[in-house]
């Protein structure tokens, strides 16, 4: 979507330049990009940081690793969440914009563990806690920017492309897993190849830098650091009822991000082919988390996170079967399409409940810190979690299962939620 084509969509009495909304966008797809790709090529860096031997054990130490990550999402939220509070929207997003450069950098130039030894696991999980730190702290400022921007009636619209710019950072990662496995062979993606991915992201960050740079701040007046623990005591149901609308949501995403590794592993379809998934489900994403904000604002924020949901809820296995017992091309795109569109469909306007429930001296921090604890424990462990469940089962289709029992916790918390869609923010 071009330029022009965002600017359409502002509302002229309020408008903020398009380049302002590609700033908030891009920042938050490269941080997303980089922070994914470790769980798209994980087979591969299995290889090159544990020493060889029992390859699904190196995989489950791999997606551990994945999961630290996830486990400092919190802490980033915190303290970086309110630092959105205290000194504005912008110096937060610009802050892990430089985190996540450090930790891309340490991802794309630490040696094998053929190289240095048991460094290398240690240095690969130190590079993921500072990238979970940094997303942490990423998605509170940057939904929080998106939502004060906009004008009352495209509130769900804008924040929607929080999830839509996850679906491009899918989408690129995909599209980059894609290239490289068609243009290398199998000893070239394991010994070097899965490092491109994240050089390539590296050249894209000072843009995305200079961009936020030029943005403009929402928070108005600077309030007291009291208003900020005021807020988050006086609304902690509110908090903790936005952790359990995350969770279902979350692991369908990761369930959608894990099929290529599932369709390598389990599937046993070529790594090509199985990469595609995720260059589909970054396309599902986009378009239906846009689809679902915009929608959200016309018939409501709950009406949208349920019916998407109940419709995954009622799909995801049979679809899952039938990917098992006919594994192809086309069933394994149609299973992406439908539990990372309707994943999206729900998330995108899903994202606006909480910030807008939320006092303005708290609402970066208490969202934030609701996301990554909703993100951290069940988004962090989803690919963990489901490679050790078909591997203890031995049912391939045990991830549909988690899906729908994670999917009607968070219907439970929806119904326990007010429509948000008129409220005064402000």
């Amino acid at each position: 979507m071009t330029a022009a084509t965002i600017g359409a969509q502002l509302a002229p009495e309020r408008r903020v330049s398009a380049s302002v909304v590609a700033a908030t966008v891009a920042g938050n797809a490269l941080e997303f990009y980089d922070f994914l790709c470790f769980a798209f090529f994980a087979p591969y860096i299995a290889g090159a940081f544990f020493p060889a031997g029992d390859d699904f054990a190196n995989l489950l130490k791999t997606l551990a690793v994945f999961w630290s990550g996830f486990l400092f999402r919190p802490i980033g939220g915190v303290v970086i969440g309110a630092f959105a509070d205290r000194a504005g929207r912008r110096p937060a997003m610009l802050l892990t914009i430089a985190l996540i450069t450090i930790g891309t950098m340490g991802l794309a130039l630490v040696p094998s563990y053929a190289s240095i030894g048991a460094a290398a696991p240690v240095l690969l999980v130190i590079c993921r806690i500072i990238q979970g730190f940094a997303l942490g702290g990423e998605v509170g400022p940057a939904s929080v920017f998106l939502i004060e921007a906009a004008p009352p009636h495209k509130r769900g619209f804008y924040v929607s492309w929080q999830i839509a710019s996850q679906g491009l950072a899918v989408m690129a990662g995909g599209g980059v897993g894609v290239a490289l496995s068609a243009a290398l062979s199998p000893q070239q993606l394991a010994d070097w190849g899965w490092r491109v991915p994240f050089l390539l992201c590296l050249a894209l960050i000072p843009l995305a830098a200079y961009l936020r740079g030029e943005m403009p701040e929402t928070l108005g007046h600077r309030p007291p650091a009291t208003a900020t623990a005021r807020g988050l005591k006086d609304n902690a149901g509110y908090i903790t009822l936005g952790v359990l609308l995350i969770i279902g949501g979350t692991v369908s995403t990761y369930v959608g991000n894990y099929m290529s590794t599932y369709a390598i592993t389990t599937l046993k379809l070529p790594a090509t082919l199985s990469l595609s998934a995720t260059l589909i489900g970054g396309a599902s994403i986009f378009v239906f988390a846009l689809l679902g904000g915009w929608l959200g604002d016309r018939f409501g924020r709950k009406a949208l996170v349920l019916w998407p949901r109940l419709a995954l809820l009622v799909l995801i296995v049979p679809l899952f079967k039938w990917l098992t017992v006919a594994p192809s091309a086309t069933t394994l795109w149609l299973a992406t399409i439908a539990t990372a569109g309707l994943t999206a469909l729900s998330a995108g306007i899903g994202l606006a409940i909480l910030p807008e429930l939320l006092p303005k001296s708290a609402r970066a921090t208490g969202f934030a810190v609701s996301y990554a604890i909703g993100v951290s424990i069940f988004g962090g462990s989803t690919q963990f979690v489901v490679a050790w469940l078909i591997h203890a089962t031995g049912n391939p289709v045990a991830p549909a299962w988690y899906v729908v029992v994670t999917s009607l916790v968070t219907i439970g918390a929806l119904f326990a939620l007010p429509e948000t869609r008129d409220r005064a923010i402000d």
